[in-house]
């Protein structure tokens, strides 16, 4: 069951403390005009002792501050104002800042959506908008924050694989029935960026509104294998990343040398046969598509010879 938050009876300090000016005045009058009377010893015991009682009513908010106040065990009201207040003298009062924190979760190991381990972690911005919810549904609301901090980015890393190259062909469907990704697209940790902090800062918001928290930004801070596979991972990357540039090299070059041999043909009127053709590609090739200085060699004969 949550609690609806409510403006609390309170009045400007100022005007309490008139009051209490008034009672403690009012005691010293009776201590003056009736001395050793029953009358003005009761008198003054009654004034001052109320303005004692009532001296305990004060109380001053800071920006961004709420005050949560019972009485004889129930709820109050929240005192939001900032300012100098007087309220009821015999309210218990627990305060609560409203200002935003910064927090730290993890790095957690987790298992994502391929059955890797990795690590990942977050920065989650958050502030209390409801304080009496915050206090009463709750056991212990900073608590609460990192409890479900720590659910949403297990739940976010088991959806989700690391990388997309990986994952993509064994699990296109499923993933694309799961996640609201873009037509011909994969969502992965690595890569997802502001959809990634879009679905994670939703969950967290849905999460924290049962306990009146108010969720700004969650981002990924952390994301790496596990150091049980880090450096397997890492030269299959490394391998990827060698096969990708290959690929690319390959097919300049292949143009580079198609072009090359339109314009000897254009030029030669037809001068060269297959097997000329055959020989210019396979250098043309060996020259553009190696890694390393190629030497050249002076061929003194003919190509049949």
């Amino acid at each position: 069951m949550s609690t609806t938050e409510t403006r609390p009876w309170a009045l400007y300090g100022f005007v309490g403390a008139g009051v209490v000016l008034i009672l403690a005045a009012g005691g010293l009058v009776c201590q003056l005009a009736a001395r050793q009377t029953p009358v003005g010893i009761a008198g003054t015991v009654l004034c001052w002792g109320a303005a004692a009682v009532l001296l305990r009513g004060f109380m001053t908010l800071q920006p961004n501050e709420a005050a949560v106040l019972t009485f004889l065990g129930k709820y109050s009201g929240t005192l939001t104002r900032d300012g100098f207040w007087f309220i009821n003298p015999f309210a218990l009062r627990t305060r609560v800042t409203r200002r935003l924190v910064t927090q730290e979760i993890g790095p957690l190991k987790v298992n994502d959506a391929s059955g890797n381990p990795v690590e990942i972690g977050m920065v989650l911005t958050w502030r209390v908008e409801q304080a009496a919810r915050a206090i009463f549904d709750v056991e212990n609301y900073s608590r609460y924050v990192t409890a479900q901090g720590e659910t949403a980015l297990r739940s976010l890393a088991s959806r989700y694989p690391y990388d997309e190259d990986e994952y993509a062909q064994s699990h296109a469907a499923q993933q694309a029935e799961q996640s609201p990704l873009p037509e011909g697209g994969i969502l992965s940790l690595r890569d997802g960026g502001d959809r990634l902090t879009a679905i994670l800062t939703a969950d967290l918001r849905e999460r924290m509104a049962l306990a009146g928290l108010v969720v700004q930004d969650a981002r990924l801070s952390h994301l790496a294998y596990a150091p049980e596979i880090a450096a397997t991972m890492l030269r299959k990357q490394a391998a990827s990343a060698v096969i990708a540039a290959r690929r690319t090299i390959t097919s300049g070059a292949v143009t580079i040398v198609e072009q090359a041999l339109n314009e000897l043909e254009d030029r030669l009127d037809g001068v060269l046969d297959a097997e000329r053709k055959a020989a210019m590609v396979s250098n043309l090739l060996v020259v553009l598509v190696g890694d390393r200085d190629v030497t050249p060699v002076v061929n003194a004969g003919t190509l049949y010879s």
